[in-house]
């Protein structure tokens, strides 16, 4: 029966592409047609009715424990020849079988008073720091770098990022700034070395805080940097600029007034705000369950329509919205590069299924942001409308050159 079922579902499913699939019992059934072109095995006869019943969680899990391969274990093609096919709107079932119910149990997983949000954190940002520097740039930035040019490195395009929200900053030397999320310690060490800021940074993972610290000490900046192990809802005070990088994805739906109550709060009346998080383009939905199981317990990408009434309820101006596409893509492409060619190394670390395991979630992360509605929002916020330009101009100041060009009378 299940089988059947699945046959159907798919021959509804695959319209662009061609899917090869050999079932457990020996049939081969072939859906849609053209390139690209990829073939699996189902190796366990349970598979076909999981797929059915929680097809996100079975074709995760499937990957990791190898009873469902791929042929030269095309993931990436897999992946992305199944989320074009869902974007044309025949998959309800495919991801979400039982949305209505789930995104009831959603709204409760969500619920994250400060020791389950440190545990949450612990599941992810508590693993090896050697994991992290097998494929991350030399700064341990964990987010969405900003390519200006498709040739652009990594660390290019991470540094880059790092410009871009500094100068949605306005920063000036001696601003106080709170870093909600600091992760490592990137945008702390960034803002106060090179814009003269006094920097807070907040984090629940022990191994950030461990890190962050040693890395503000080995810097010499321990007079400008403070890294605090402890949640954002506990931070007091007042602060000329708030910057928050890859954080609000943990925060949860039934934390959203609270959080933009708390940066009305902390942020000072002339001060600016800058909160980068992922965002979905569609209405509310779920995260995907396996993402929930064994990577991010507790993380939600919001829709657009689920951050905006918290913010206005705050009474906060947003001053600028501004959406990256497909940078995080690019981002992540480089991360699996790393990571796969690191795979020995990882494996030393782990073993062979957490490679498995980390691999699906980089490949299954990059193509959600190539072919699903996901992509990078960043909100400026401030007390008052007029404390940022009315324009964007001053984020793309002219070469240094055709400013004095500019200065210099005809002749």
């Amino acid at each position: 029966m299940w089988e059947r079922l699945l046959d159907l579902l798919l021959r509804n499913l695959i319209r662009e592409g061609t899917l090869t699939v050999l079932m457990p019992g020996g049939r081969t059934h072939v859906y849609g047609s053209g390139a690209p072109a990829i073939s699996v095995q189902l190796r366990d006869p349970a598979l076909p009715g999981r797929l059915v019943r929680a097809p996100d969680m079975a074709l995760g899990e499937g990957y990791v424990d190898q009873s469902l391969i791929i042929d030269q274990d095309d993931l990436p093609g897999l992946l992305a020849l199944l989320m074009r096919n869902a974007a044309r709107g025949r998959s309800d079932w495919w991801r979400f079988p039982l949305t209505r119910a789930q995104r009831i149990i959603r709204m409760v997983g969500q619920i994250a008073p400060a020791a389950r949000s440190r545990a949450n954190v612990a599941h992810h940002y508590d693993l090896s720091g050697a994991l992290y520097d097998l494929f991350l740039d030399s700064d341990r930035q964990y987010s969405c770098a900003y390519f200006r040019h498709p040739s652009d490195t990594l660390e290019q395009a991470q540094t880059q990022k790092k410009a871009h929200i500094a100068a949605k900053l306005r920063l000036e030397p001696g601003m106080r700034v709170l870093d909600i999320g600091c992760g490592w310690g990137g945008m702390a060490l960034t803002l106060a070395q090179d814009y003269g800021a006094q920097v807070l940074g907040v984090t629940l993972s022990q191994e950030q805080h461990s890190i962050a610290t040693r890395r503000v000490a080995d810097a010499g900046l321990a007079d400008r940097v403070e890294i605090r192990l402890t949640d954002y809802r506990a931070v007091t005070g007042q602060f000329d600029r708030i910057v928050s990088v890859g954080m609000f994805e943990h925060v949860g739906v039934p934390h959203y007034h609270t959080y933009f109550r708390k940066v009305h709060d902390l942020l000072d009346p002339r001060g600016v705000a800058l909160i980068h998080t992922i965002g979905r383009g569609t209405p509310p939905g779920i995260t995907s369950p396996w993402i929930t199981k064994y990577i991010f317990p507790g993380g939600y990408v919001p829709a657009l329509s689920e951050v905006t009434p918290a913010i206005e309820a705050s009474r906060l101006w947003v001053t600028d919205l501004e959406v990256w596409r497909l940078h995080y893509a690019e981002t992540l492409a480089h991360w699996r590069a790393r990571f796969e060619s690191n795979l020995d190394k990882v494996q030393d670390l782990y073993d062979a299924r957490f490679c498995r395991m980390w691999r699906y979630y980089l490949v299954a992360s990059e193509m959600t942001f190539r072919h699903g509605m996901q992509s990078v929002f960043q909100f400026q916020l401030a007390h008052q409308q007029d404390v940022v330009p009315l324009t964007r101009d001053y984020l793309y100041p002219p070469p240094a050159q055709d400013q004095q060009s500019k200065a210099q009378p005809p002749p």
